[in-house]
């Protein structure tokens, strides 16, 4: 993590940002971070958010920084109604610390996991990743686990291969393969931190592909 991306997001990049009183969180393009104003353009065409905002709304922005996500309170300073969209200026009423909200950062990520399964072991690889669950696509045989069904996982990351406890929130049949996509149960700290690593990688390899 560099320190100027600690403490603002960077140029360029994505960023979420929460209308604190109407609790309505938007994506949006950073296109201007000093320590001063931050600009970032919302996306999306719903209206409740275009049509309420003004300046003096509380809002928190956050944004992956490194192998965390980040977060910052500011305010809406201005709004700049531009031909490809409105501009949202934002000042800071805080500082930048670790953000803890609960939702999980999801990722394209393709890496090995097994799960045991009756007598066997399915095997194959995530679709994408979150400290929270996965999307699997597995070399399946006999019936799918049921929705509901609890089991072991085994991810292989880059430093280490991380055990957890499995559930089955549903499952796609590809002909012979399973689409899984499974909500992990008490994740431990560590194993958190080291799923979390690979789906913040995986983040800026599809950035640096897209630029």
């Amino acid at each position: 993590m560099s320190e100027s991306s600690a403490v603002r997001p960077e140029v360029s990049t994505s960023a979420d940002v929460t209308l604190v009183a109407r609790g309505i969180t938007v994506t949006a393009s950073v296109e201007v971070s000093t320590e001063f104003v931050i600009s970032v353009r919302p996306h999306g065409e719903g209206t409740a958010w275009k049509t309420s905002v003004k300046p003096g709304d509380s809002v928190e922005l956050y944004w992956v920084s490194g192998y965390e996500e980040r977060t910052l309170p500011a305010k809406i300073s201005g709004l700049d109604d531009e031909g490809d969209g409105v501009l949202w200026n934002l000042t800071a009423t805080g500082a930048a610390e670790r953000s803890q909200r609960r939702r999980a950062v999801r990722a394209r990520a393709e890496v090995p996991v097994t799960m045991p399964w009756t007598d066997g072991m399915l095997s194959g690889h995530t679709v994408d990743l979150s400290e929270a669950g996965m999307r699997a696509l597995v070399d399946g045989w006999g019936l799918p686990p049921d929705n509901g069904c609890e089991l072991n996982v085994a991810i292989s990351l880059n430093e280490r291969t991380v055990h957890l406890k499995g559930e089955i929130v549903r499952q796609t049949v590809q002909g012979p393969r399973w689409l899984l996509s499974v909500r992990f149960l008490d994740v431990p700290e560590a194993d958190g931190d080291s799923l979390r690593r690979r789906v913040f990688q995986a983040l800026r390899e599809e950035r640096a592909a897209a630029d």
